[in-house]
Formats: C-alpha cells, sequence, structure tokens
C-alpha cells in the first residue's frame, strides 16, 4: 500500500507536522510505501525522525506565500509529475488548504482523504467551516480527531463520510513521574493562540508558595511580551522560559514536572496532553474542544482564568490528587500509542476499499 502526506509545509514546528511524520514512520515501519509531501518549504526547518524511512518531498523552495500564476503552474506540474511516479494508494490531505488545493490534481488512482487537526467549534469560527463544506464531501474519508467533533461536522456540516482517528504518541515512557517537583509545565509554540499569558496569571492566582514555579517550553513572537506580563502579575521570578527543548530530551521535562497547564484559545487533540499523561503527569486545560476532553484532563470553562487558577492549586496543594489523576491520565493514554492509532489507519484504509 502506499500513502501520501500532503502538508501546506511538512517542517514547521508544529502540532500537523509533528502527526504527520509519527504516522509517516510508523506506516513506513509496517511495509508500507509513505510520501511525505510539503507544498512549500519551511522557513525553519525542523527535523522530527532522525532516520525516516519514508520519501520527503518539497515542491516550492520558497516558504508559505501567495503564489503568482506561473508559479502555481509549475508546481501543479511538479504534483502530477511527483504523483505520476508514485504507485496507486491514499492522498491524505493535512488541512482545509490542502484539500482545495490537490483534490483536482489528484489522479484518480489516488483515494483522496482530508483530515482536519482542529475541532468543530474552532472550525465554525473562521474560514475552515466554509472551505470544509465545499471540498471535503467528495473526498473519500473525512477525518477528525475526536468521535465528538466527527459527530459535529456530520450533524452540521452535513459531511457523509466522517471518521474519527486521534493523534498518536510517537513513543511510549516506561517511567513515571514521581510528581514532587514544585513545578507547573507549559509547552509549546509562545504565540497569541497559545493564551501563555492566561497560563501565566493562573499560576499567580493559584497562590502557589516557594519554591514552585512555571516552566514555559517553546520559542515563537511572544517571550518578550510574557515576561513583562508575569513581571506584572508579581511572579517574574518564577517563570522560566525554557526556549527550545529537543524531543529526545521532553521525557525529563515531563518527569521534572507535577502538573502540566493548557490554556489555548483552541485545540484540535493536543499531543502535549497524550504525552503528558503517557508520563503519569495530570494537566488541567480548557474545555475547548473533544480532543482535549478525550485526553481527560482537568477542564474548565475556556477563557476562565479564576477557574483554571483554582484547578491548579488544587493539584499543586495536593500531592495524593496528583498521583490519582496521573494515574488515570497514563490509563487513558494507553489509546493513544502508536501501534494502536495504526490499527486504526489501517482499519480505515480497508474500508475505504470496501
Amino acid at each position: 500500500m502506499s500513502v501520501v502526506f500532503a502538508c501546506l509545509d511538512a517542517d514547521t514546528l508544529g502540532g500537523v507536522q509533528q502527526v504527520t511524520h509519527t504516522l509517516a514512520q510508523g506506516l513506513a515501519e509496517r511495509g508500507h510505501e509513505v510520501h511525505v509531501i510539503g507544498l512549500h518549504r519551511a522557513a525553519t526547518p525542523f527535523r522530527y525522525v532522525e532516520r525516516p524511512r519514508y520519501h520527503r518531498h518539497v515542491i516550492n523552495r520558497t516558504p508559505v506565500r501567495p503564489e503568482g500564476r506561473l508559479a502555481r503552474r509549475g508546481a501543479d506540474r511538479r504534483l502530477k509529475e511527483l504523483f505520476g511516479a508514485i504507485r496507486p494508494g491514499y492522498a491524505v490531505m493535512t488541512s482545509p488548504s490542502v484539500v482545495a488545493r490537490l483534490s483536482e490534481l489528484l489522479p484518480p488512482a489516488f483515494r483522496p482523504v482530508g483530515q482536519y487537526h482542529g475541532s468543530y467549534d474552532h472550525a465554525r469560527g473562521c474560514w475552515h467551516l466554509a472551505s470544509i463544506r465545499r471540498h471535503y464531501p467528495g473526498l473519500d474519508q473525512a477525518v477528525f480527531l475526536s468521535e465528538d467533533d466527527a459527530w459535529q461536522f456530520s450533524e452540521n456540516a452535513l459531511l457523509p463520510n466522517t471518521w474519527a482517528l486521534p493523534n498518536p504518541l510517537a513513543t511510549w515512557p516506561e517511567e513515571m513521574s514521581a510528581l514532587e517537583a514544585p513545578r507547573v509545565l507549559g509547552v509549546g509554540r509562545l504565540e497569541g493562540v497559545k493564551r501563555f499569558d492566561r497560563l501565566i496569571s493562573a499560576f499567580a492566582r493559584a497562590g502557589a508558595p516557594r519554591p514552585w514555579e512555571l516552566h514555559l517550553i517553546g520559542e515563537g513572537a511572544e517571550p518578550a511580551r510574557l515576561r513583562a506580563h508575569a513581571d506584572r502579575e508579581g511572579v517574574g521570578d518564577r517563570v522560566v522560559f525554557r526556549g527550545l527543548v529537543p524531543a529526545a530530551r521532553m521525557t525529563a521535562e515531563y518527569l521534572g514536572a507535577s502538573v502540566l497547564g493548557l490554556t489555548s484559545e483552541h485545540e484540535g487533540l493536543p499531543v502535549v496532553l497524550l504525552e503528558a499523561g503517557a508520563h503519569g503527569l495530570p494537566s488541567v486545560a480548557f474545555d475547548v474542544s473533544g480532543g482535549v476532553r478525550s485526553a481527560g484532563p482537568v477542564l474548565v470553562p475556556p477563557g476562565d482564568v479564576d477557574a483554571f487558577a483554582t484547578a491548579l492549586a488544587r493539584l499543586m496543594d495536593d500531592e495524593e490528587e496528583r498521583r490519582r489523576l496521573g494515574a488515570d491520565a497514563r490509563a487513558r493514554a494507553e489509546a493513544f500509542r502508536l501501534d494502536h492509532v495504526l490499527d486504526r489507519w489501517e482499519s480505515m484504509f480497508a474500508h475505504i476499499e470496501r
């Protein structure tokens, strides 16, 4: 079987890309012919897999930006030539923009599958829902991150072809956090949509005594603003900006923390929740999607920083509660182990063939 994953760009640091490379490597290790296509070059490429067993392609050598007519025509020609050189199989398009771009270009030998890595609530708040309604009904399968989101798209976007496939865990840790270190962890791009300002505010309002600290892992455009915000909240000396941590070292970060906080404006199914759960690390998150709910964090109403602070304070104050919720999180994370998710992908491909 051949499987092609197509991304707007395949090598930027982000959840869509991480999941794509994890699935590609897993399917390749099962003996499938797998290709990952980036329609554009990543401005700052990130290497997800050290020894990929799949094929990688970049169509445009420029980062994502509006294309002129000649550039689009040249890219279309390169795409058609590439698909013509790959044996028939499945084309997994990882976002609405990629579906809109590629669905008319695919040769008949490829069965089209469209993913959406966000939630229904996020899609209806932007252009995504209109694009999904227009382009996804004609695909062989429209894939969403949770049963809840698949149902919402089926009912409200009138999609006849929905399927639920969660994000996978790339690895499964043997060790669990001791949950004794006085550290709250936040992981993600330091960008506005991740709303780390809310996590800083919740940490401050939780009133945890020293030596509790909040460690933020990630890069982005917001560090200076977030540092100033931490100073205003009175916790500037206890918010530690760690920068980008390589994937190979993230296990140590989860093992060295006692709580994870996720305060994003919107999320699909964040891998960070799954990774934390696999390490027995309890999480607090805003209830923004079916995917977030499926990962089993302590849920609070979206945007309610005071409620988040209350939940955070309870876990920071109660080691026994942390252990109980951490054990629950690890048990729930079992469903997202890579082999289980790959089984579900292969089941979907078999369903399409029937």
